[in-house]
């Protein structure tokens, strides 16, 4: 299926209180944030969202409350990837039942299945609900790979939405795109790559930095589909060296120090991951502040 995202979605940071819960007041106050900065839809419990590090009550809760919250003025999509099939199976369940959108699927990790597998793997998520899913390429994090001739085999399944393509490579996103066009989209995972990706096509952007820029993310977005050039480089060329700093250490760490500083209560990253270091906290301050964003911590 195609056109399930044509434009910008923020792939949310889960706030945290000092106590280590989740801060629903806080987590409130960025959804509104990004409705007001025009996001098209929040990718809820993906990488950015520490999921691997909250329980499932904690994940049915955050769900719940987004639902609630959101109430139908913008798209939600739940991550329900796992490592287990049967387990993203029942997770995408639970996500349709509550009120989703759609899904993300990240592709399993850790025990690194065949190409064969990941295709088995997604129907499987794909027939048990009647919600649009998109996979999620970032071999990276998982050390598992979506080939293009595996994603084509894949946008067959009538509810593959698309792909969230964070591989980092463009010339297999350009294969990807050659052979799935006009079955499903692809969207670019990865921000120092969301103006080619466009530029070549690419359906939308799923975006850590437009947790602090919503609104500039998704003025880059119209300006490709504009086909307004001179301003979409313009914009692109800004916005790189923020991007580069909210990915100075590994994510979601700097996106939480980025949003503290902007004076949402995110707090910290579950362990194993850990506080921002001060080399590195100072250069994302910086970098933000050149950029023109108004820092409040």
């Amino acid at each position: 299926m195609t056109g399930f995202l044509k434009g910008t979605a923020t792939a949310m940071i889960t706030p945290f209180r000092t106590d280590g819960g989740v801060d629903f007041g806080s987590f409130g106050a960025m959804i509104e944030y990004q409705i007001a900065g025009g996001t098209d839809m929040l990718v809820i419990l993906g990488t950015t969202g520490e999921p691997a590090t909250m329980t499932e009550e904690e994940k049915t809760a955050v769900m719940e409350f987004a639902v609630k919250k959101a109430k139908g003025r913008i798209k939600l999509v739940f991550g329900c990837g796992s490592n287990c099939t049967a387990h993203a199976v029942e997770t995408a369940k639970k996500a349709e039942k509550i009120g989703a959108d759609g899904l993300l699927a990240v592709t399993p990790y850790y025990n690194k299945c065949t190409q064969n597998g990941l295709i088995a793997y997604y129907r499987s998520i794909c027939e048990a609900v009647n919600l649009p899913v998109i996979a999620y390429c970032v071999p990276s994090r998982t050390g598992v790979n979506i080939l293009p001739a595996t994603m084509a085999k894949i946008a067959e399944l009538p509810n593959m939405a698309g792909l969230k393509d964070a591989s980092g490579n463009m010339s297999q996103t350009m294969e990807t795109l050659r052979l799935i066009r006009g079955k499903c989209d692809l969207y670019s995972g990865e921000d120092a790559l969301n103006l080619p990706i466009l530029a070549v096509g690419g359906s939308g952007v799923i975006s850590v930095l437009s947790n602090l820029v919503p609104a500039d993310v998704k003025k880059l977005y119209n300006l490709v589909q504009e086909g307004n050039r001179a301003e979409a480089f313009a914009l692109a060329d800004k916005l790189l060296p923020l991007a580069q700093a909210c990915f100075i250490e590994v994510n979601p760490i700097p996106a939480k120090a980025a949003m503290n500083l902007l004076g949402f209560s995110a707090g910290l990253p579950r362990a194993p991951l850990s506080e921002i270091e001060p080399a590195n906290a100072a250069r994302l301050r910086e970098a933000m502040i050149a950029y023109g964003l108004e820092v409040k911590a």
